[in-house]
């Protein structure tokens, strides 16, 4: 039964630091670049669009298609340099407990 209770009592404080991390995740930003910083995209460390900025020599009616993909790409940018802070955060906070792969924690 101790051991019940002590795993109880870990679950308690992973909630509470779950809590802590996810007030945290919202104050990080990251940036997300593409062509060569012509592009700049900005996410919460959740994942939010925040802030976007545009190279004004991009705005050109026949630049439509590659403001787009650029705009695509900064994004899928920042996307993946946001997954691997929450990854690190949740190493730090797990112990280096391993997850399996795909398991959302929010």
């Amino acid at each position: 039964m101790a051991d019940f209770m002590g795993m109880m009592k870990q679950a308690a404080q992973l909630q509470s630091k779950m809590q802590e991390l996810q007030a945290e995740l919202d104050q990080i930003t990251i940036e997300g670049t593409a062509g060569g910083g012509m592009v700049t995209v900005t996410l919460t460390g959740k994942g939010d669009l925040k802030a976007t900025k545009i190279d004004p020599s991009l705005m050109k009616p026949d630049e439509t298609e590659i403001l787009e993909d650029l705009l695509v790409a900064a994004h899928a940018d920042a996307k993946r340099k946001s997954e691997a802070v929450l990854q690190d955060k949740m190493k730090a906070l797990t112990g280096g407990l391993p997850l399996p792969p795909g398991m959302k924690l929010f």
